[in-house]
């Protein structure tokens, strides 16, 4: 810092002492100003001859420092990469005799680098010499600062605008674009923007595939002032049909009138067609392309309204194919999978368009048949089917003969709700199997004695968990780029003393009607996480071990009890994984969102199981916290014979992918189909193919082998 000791001629005092101090009255008006004040001579210093009190707001420094150089001059405290600016700048001024205006940088005393506004003139005496330079300079640091983000924030709009992924228009209400982005001309297939607006100056015609929909975007302009997710099909520039969806608001001026509307365009045309074959998938089955549970359901309700309405008998038909298993088992499942799609297509030919065939699951098909005048039209039926379906059956060099059982019930006669119509006719089919098979039964009341059977298998399992009759299998998850096991499925087992193990599918269904799966849940998350952090402990590579939860399960004081459980077995949250169905999900989107986000809370993992059997809200998945995209094994399994099935595999892990989820793909089962999902980037998978679900301390000898495999 350059530092000037001023010495004063004595014959000067008085005149400085005069300048130095002004009158009262001004020296309270300059000290109430926002800013210094000042009087300098132009010399290499600046060297102050008065200064104001804002001297010290405005530097740091009192206003006798600056005093003819005392402690410091103005030319110091100006910035040095400044001070050539600021010199020539009131230079220039003073040689034409102009008042100077400029702004630059000065340097306070505690460092600080501040923006100064300074305006001044230069003192003239009688001769035109320059006596002094007088001004006043104010701090503008938060205007500059204001004036720099604004360009900023420009400059951030501008590159958002121009690079946005998502068109970005402005248009008229008459129907003509003002400005695009360059995305927006890429979604419509224009070459620029600046071609789009000028091509396309009818909106209403030339855009929308529906003009309608012009009228109702404006519609709710008008009432709401905005549109949001607003879906319409428009043409592109090559007359190609697109699906977008439109945010847009509209803009008035100060005397509330409309100037434009502004928005947002995103296509959505892949969207679309997935949706739409989830929503197929969501109603049909997709092996023969049958309508599934879901639809039967809801038609069955209808048909039973008609019935009640016309008085006539509405036939509830369960088929049951005949020693399925052994062909299944025996031949393959693809052997298998061509007997099921003929004989829908013979269930099809044996009833009126107006009837349902659907398929129930696995080799089951529930038909109804609607308007019967009498059981005896309903039993010609029963017979073409059982003809039907017993016509040879050719499987390569090999003929079969497929018989079915049939069991019926019929409304109002044996039941008026969907539920006891449904199970009036499987009983009635159990009983036409117990009969020898290849013949139907009608319900009778007698039936319901089997329910005695369902209430042994309620005790039992009631028992279950207090006999310690559960086990855990764990099936291994496989990296697809390492090969490498990353992660278990935790799968539960029962074991029934003098009998032998269940299948998961004879009892879960009824331990989720009974309410049962919420202990038997509690305890497989227990069990899973308690044997997980064994693992850890035995000195195992850590690995996430997933649980699928019950819909019973998934509500509010889940997240507590799972904390609880995480706490007791001192497993860290990141190495659990909970797994919830496509469905459950949809079922109370609302409430399980706040669910969800609780569980991720915790820091755990979630995926969405049976992905792509249901029917999931885009909009709703993109809310959800999850981590994982579970495609189920019926797509899997048809990948490399059916071209739908490739297709939907295809397509749920670009939409994992575009999601940032990992996509899982289970129920791989041979060498074909881990190289299609290898080939287009699935991230995980699990079946048979990589490994069977096994007991625990059969699954801790894998990874201690997987441990030696990787050293």
């Amino acid at each position: 810092m350059k530092i000037v000791a001023a010495t004063i001629p004595p014959v000067h005092a008085v005149a400085i002492a005069s300048i130095a101090r002004p009158p009262r009255l001004l020296e309270t008006l300059l000290a109430n100003l926002d800013g210094m004040v000042y009087r300098c001579r132009d010399d290499d210093d600046w060297t102050m001859e008065f200064v104001s009190d804002g001297c010290l707001a405005l530097t740091g420094y009192q206003p006798r420092d600056l005093l003819f150089n005392a402690a410091i001059s103005y030319e110091n405290i100006t910035h040095p990469d400044d001070r050539k600016v600021v010199r020539d700048t009131i230079g220039d001024c003073l040689a034409v005799k102009r008042r100077f205006e400029l702004e630059y940088r000065i340097v306070r005393a505690d460092g600080a680098v501040r923006w100064v506004w300074e305006r001044g003139v230069g003192i003239y005496n009688a001769e035109g010499g320059l006596d002094a330079l007088e001004g006043f300079v104010q701090d503008v640091t938060a205007r500059k600062e204001a004036d720099q983000a604004l360009l900023e924030a420009e400059r951030r709009y501008r590159s958002i605008f121009e690079n946005a992924i998502e068109g970005v228009f402005q248009s008229t209400p008459d129907g003509a674009y003002l400005a695009v982005n360059p995305a927006l001309a890429r979604i419509y297939g224009y070459k620029s923007p600046e071609d789009l607006i000028v091509s396309l100056r009818d909106i209403r015609h030339q855009l929308y595939v529906e003009p309608e929909r012009r009228t109702e975007f404006m519609k709710l302009m008008a009432e709401f002032g905005s549109v949001s997710n607003f879906e319409s099909r428009v043409y592109r520039r090559d007359g190609e049909i697109i699906w977008i969806s439109e945010n847009a608001r509209a803009v008035h001026d100060d005397a509330n009138a409309l100037v434009f509307y502004e928005g947002t365009v995103e296509a959505i045309t892949e969207r679309k067609l997935y949706e739409a074959e989830i929503r197929h998938q969501a109603t049909h089955d997709a092996l023969t392309g049958l309508p599934n549970r879901t639809m039967l359901h809801n038609y069955l309700q209808r048909a039973i309204q008609s019935a009640r309405q016309k008085g006539m008998l509405t036939a509830v038909v369960f088929v049951d194919l005949d020693q399925f298993k052994y062909i299944n088992d025996s031949l393959g499942h693809q052997v298998g999978d061509e007997l099921l799609k003929t004989v829908a297509q013979r269930l099809v030919s044996c009833v009126r368009e107006s009837d349902m065939v659907a398929r129930q699951g696995g080799d089951e098909f529930v038909l109804v048949l609607q308007h019967q005048p009498d059981e005896a039209n309903i039993t010609e039926v029963l017979q073409r089917i059982l003809n039907a379906v017993s016509r040879p059956w050719q499987a390569g060099e090999r003929e079969f003969l497929i018989t079915c059982s049939i069991g019926v019930s019929r409304c109002p006669t044996d039941g008026r709700d969907v539920e006891t119509l449904l199970k009036n006719a499987d009983l009635a089919m159990y009983k036409a199997k117990e009969l020898g098979r290849n013949n139907f039964q009608y319900f009778a009341r007698w039936m319901d004695t089997q329910i005695s059977n369902r209430l042994e298998m309620l005790v039992s399992l009631r028992r279950a968990l207090d006999r310690d009759e559960f086990r855990l299998y764990y099936q291994p998850k496989i990296s697809m780029a390492t090969g490498h096991i990353i992660g278990a499925e935790a799968l539960i087992r029962w074991l029934v003393p003098e009998q032998g193990m269940v299948p998961p599918d004879r009892f879960i269904p009824f331990a989720e009607e009974t309410g049962l799966i919420v202990p038997i849940g509690e305890w497989v998350l227990r069990t899973a996480c308690a044997q997980n952090k064994a693992w850890q402990d035995a000195g195992l590579a850590p690995i996430p071990v997933a649980v699928n939860l019950s819909p019973r399960q998934l509500d509010q004081s889940l997240p507590e009890f799972v904390r609880q459980v995480l706490a007791e077995s001192c497993l860290a949250a990141s190495w659990l994984e909970l797994e919830i169905t496509e469905n459950v999900v949809m079922k109370d989107a609302e409430k399980t969102v706040a669910t969800l986000n609780a569980l991720k809370r915790l820091g755990l993992q979630i995926s969405v199981d049976d992905f792509g059997t249901g029917y999931s809200s885009l909009s709703y998945l993109r809310r959800f916290p999850v981590d994982a995209l579970k495609i189920d094994k019926s797509f899997v399994r048809d990948i490399a014979l059916d071209s739908d099935s490739a297709a939907i595999v295809k397509a749920v892990i670009s939409l994992g992918h575009i999601l940032n989820l990992r996509v899982v793909a289970e129920g791989v089962e041979d060498e074909e189909q881990y190289r299609f999902l290898l080939k287009n980037g699935c991230d995980e998978v699990q079946g048979y193919y990589f490994g069977k679900p096994v007991p625990a301390e059969d699954f801790t000898l894998r990874l201690r082998q997987e441990a030696v495999n990787m050293r």
